[in-house]
């Protein structure tokens, strides 16, 4: 009886070790363009405090360096880097500046994303294009450089693109046709790189949350009569934290997700599922 208590106490110790490690990112860099906006930050700050280094890119530099002071000062490496995503060269830039910073590139999260509202008469090729050009472009020349660089890395690696529950729901009464068919179309890019880089050990997988509470709605927050409309649509009955977007997040960059690719996590408190 010892001896067969001890054989199959080893297993579980393993198993044990294995489990503690789901989420630790120690050693691992993380690229997030686009990284320093309300549902980013939060992104950003969760890698770091799980032990990825971080680099916050932006068309701000400023916004960029400012995020990676605040993670700095709180022990976390962090760097900023300037990034325009209309450039493809500017794209690969940044991207080798990433590499360069900390030796190496695990982890890519796309926090890039526009919206220019357009009735569908009245849309401009001028307002299409650009909406084309940063949801959907941008995403795909920002997931071959980081690509390029993981499987130089022969490590593997972690793609997560932020979508929206608006590449699978249209929206009533609202100017959404660049939108929404720029992140429908960001879906079958997850699908598509995902297939074309698990030979690689590299998993890309898509978060796609509803509304969520940023500074940068702050002001349609507070009319009460639009709030109030908004949480009886959401079946939990609340409004979207960007923690609430951070965890998944983490989860989809850590070896906890290690099978799991291809995929898109709504993250709506229900809405998708009820309509």
């Amino acid at each position: 009886m010892a001896d067969t208590a001890s054989t199959s106490i080893t297993p579980r110790i393993d198993f044990a070790r294995e489990l503690a490690g789901l989420y630790d990112l120690s050693g691992q860099v993380a690229f997030l363009p686009g990284g320093y906006g309300g549902i980013g930050e939060a992104i950003a700050w969760a890698l770091a405090q799980a032990g990825a280094r971080v680099v916050v890119a932006g068309r701000s530099a400023a916004k960029a360096d400012a995020l990676a002071s605040a993670l700095r000062t709180a022990d976390h490496d962090a760097r900023g880097v300037a990034l325009d995503v209309h450039s493809l060269a500017d794209i690969r830039a940044a991207t080798d500046t990433a590499m360069d910073a900390f030796g190496r590139l695990d982890i890519l999260v796309n926090c890039v994303g526009i919206q220019r509202e357009e009735p569908l008469a009245d849309v401009t090729e001028e307002a299409f294009d650009e909406v084309y050009r940063v949801n959907l472009k941008a995403a795909m020349f920002l997931a071959q450089a980081a690509a390029q660089r993981q499987i130089a890395g022969k490590r593997g690696g972690r793609q997560l693109h932020l979508l929206s529950v608006r590449s699978q729901l249209g929206l009533r009464k609202r100017g959404y046709s660049a939108y929404c068919s720029t992140k429908g179309a960001l879906v079958m890019l997850v699908k598509q790189h995902a297939m074309e880089l698990a030979p690689e050990r590299i998993t890309v997988n898509g978060l796609a949350p509803t509304f969520v509470y940023t500074e940068l709605i702050r002001h349609v927050m507070e009319n009460a009569a639009f709030r109030r409309q908004l949480e009886e649509r959401i079946p939990l009955g609340r409004i979207a934290d960007p923690k609430d977007v951070a965890g998944p997040a983490l989860f989809f960059c850590a070896p906890a997700s290690g099978f799991v690719t291809g995929q898109v996590l709504y993250v709506d408190g229900g809405i998708t599922a009820s309509q």
